[in-house]
């Protein structure tokens, strides 16, 4: 009986299988250049739920292991996969050239958007979604690594933050939660 008044407290809302963020304070604006040289911002994608990860194209297993799980991902969605942008947001601007971001983010999916600022667009663009980044320097001269946060971001079809995917949970349960969205009134 106890269980039944619990689970009665919850909110009217859609039950996601990530974590639900609506309401966010942050995760508001976006604006950089995709790989194509042309500038983005969230509004371009409105109508479309916006899948978002921060990464760079060197990273050794965090970002490829996450977009080839988002690459399965638009697989598993059909169709409805045209109703969803997955953006690549670069930590890296210095090696992250635009033919680089899209040499890497296209082999993943041809429909994945690489973006890219200087440095402090980048900075901007991290601290509006409360990601952290810091270059580590390497052995050699020259030589770094970026360290960085590990989760995606959700973007409903209206423009608003709502969910965050943790590293590796990029499977299934985000399918379900796309559809949630794209089924949204």
């Amino acid at each position: 009986m106890l269980a039944g008044l619990l689970a009665g407290c919850g909110g009217s809302g859609p039950k996601f299988r990530n974590t639900d963020i609506t309401g966010a304070g942050y995760g508001e604006k976006l604006s950089l250049t995709d790989q194509n040289g042309k500038p983005r911002t969230l509004a371009d994608f409105r109508g479309k739920v916006v899948v978002l990860f921060f990464g760079y194209t060197h990273c050794p297993d965090v970002c490829p292991t996450t977009l080839a799980e988002l690459a399965q991902v638009m697989k598993s969605l059909g169709p409805d996969a045209d109703r969803v942008q997955v953006l690549f947001v670069t930590v890296d601007p210095e090696r992250d050239t635009p033919a680089v971001l899209a040499k890497y983010v296209t082999a993943f999916d041809p429909r994945f958007l690489g973006l890219y600022g200087d440095a402090t667009a980048t900075r901007r663009a991290a601290k509006e979604f409360k990601v952290f980044y810091e270059k580590r320097e390497g052995s050699s001269p020259g030589e770094y690594s970026m360290d960085h946060s590990a989760g995606t971001y959700v973007i409903d079809p209206k423009g608003r933050l709502r969910l965050f995917v943790g590293y590796g949970k990029a499977g299934p349960d985000l399918v379900y939660d796309i559809r949630t969205l794209l089924s949204e009134k």
